[in-house]
């Protein structure tokens, strides 16, 4: 009797033991490398715990956060509005309304309106008289897919980041976990109508941002914790080096800075104690196989950074809510009269911090 039940137990192991490796190995939705995640450097700053909450409530995960030259708030939201908070009048609109779920980057039009990313839709342009309308769905003859931000010039020129040609808005993490270089950034010329890629292979493409003179562009890699630099002019044009690397997190949106510097948005990819599962692919199917899992190693939702970069990539301000107490996953940072304004995928509201006292 013993023996048989000892049989019966060992079978079932086995059986758990294949099922599992199937699942892993064979069923699992990434091809990964590995990829060394630092822990994220421990701070106690606390300043983004001083933020004034601009219609907590309303706002459903505002990732990113635009004014415009009137001084109008502009943010999209996941039930697909665009919302906007005039100056001086302290009640958000429900300004314009898209059926999607999938809103992310937006930026001011020179000519009115916003230019917006949608992950499913493509590029759009919003305006207070047409609505919106589709600038590109399609580049090279493949579907847009993953539009994350954008940044227009003062030449018309529209540049914008596809994270991943692979994953998209629902599965982002699998692309963490994949750790291969799948995003793009592409330019857009409303003149000619016609978008063409800048940069490939980059690794999950996220916030762009133009120069003050407009004769660089920025680009975030978020997993790689760097973003980069690609002249447009000067003696460099055409070539791409390293703006700035080792950032103390993930960059997310960046934005210009009136003085001509940067903020840059900063997330934590991996709670504390889990940077080991980037290390191991064996750790990495699992992870990307079970999404209660994945929910346990994204370290998202644990703290909130940002960090004002000068032009030759030195850290010159750092704020944090270090626990994520008041506000985490701050996904974008953008100064106007001397306030930052903040975005976040995991809250209600927009966040206001006066930097004179930060």
């Amino acid at each position: 009797m013993a023996s048989n039940l000892i049989r019966v137990s060992t079978s079932l192991v086995l059986v758990v033991l294949v099922a599992l490796t199937v699942q892993i190995f064979y069923i699992s939705p990434i091809d990964p490398v590995l990829l060394d995640i630092k822990p994220a450097p421990s701070t106690k700053d606390n300043q983004l715990q001083n933020i004034i909450k601009l219609g907590e409530g309303l706002l459903k995960e505002p990732e990113d956060v635009v004014v415009d030259k009137e001084g109008t708030l502009y943010t999209a939201t996941r039930d697909g509005w665009i919302k906007r908070l005039r100056r001086n009048n302290g009640k958000w609109e429900n300004w314009k309304h898209i059926d999607s779920h999938t809103l992310l980057g937006i930026a001011t039009a020179k000519e009115g309106g916003l230019i917006v990313c949608d992950t499913s839709k493509g590029l759009l342009k919003v305006t207070e008289e047409d609505g919106f309308s589709v600038l590109v769905s399609h580049v090279n003859g493949s579907q847009l897919r993953f539009a994350d931000d954008v940044i227009e010039g003062s030449n018309g020129n529209v540049y914008f980041s596809v994270v991943s040609t692979k994953f998209d808005l629902q599965d982002w993490y699998l692309d963490v976990l994949e750790a291969r270089p799948r995003g793009q950034v592409l330019k857009y010329n409303p003149t000619s109508n016609e978008t063409v890629i800048v940069l490939d292979n980059v690794a999950f493409a996220n916030g762009v941002a133009l120069s003050k003179d407009e004769d660089y562009l920025v680009v975030c890699e978020t997993w790689k914790y760097r973003c980069l630099r690609h002249w447009l002019e000067g003696a460099n044009k055409g070539t791409t080096d390293i703006f700035i690397e080792n950032l103390p997190g993930a960059p997310d949106n960046i934005n210009l800075a009136p003085d001509g510097s940067f903020w840059i948005a900063l997330i934590q990819l991996t709670s504390e104690g889990f940077e080991f599962v980037h290390n191991y692919k064996i750790t990495k199917h699992l992870v990307a196989s079970f999404p209660r899992l994945i929910n346990l190693v994204n370290g998202c939702k644990k703290k909130a950074t940002v960090v004002n970069v000068a032009t030759n990539g030195r850290i010159i301000r750092k704020l944090d809510d270090s626990d994520g107490k008041v506000i985490n996953f701050v996904t974008s940072a953008v100064e106007f009269e001397d306030h930052l304004y903040l975005g976040s995928l995991n809250s209600n509201f927009v966040g206001k911090l006066p930097l004179y006292s930060a």
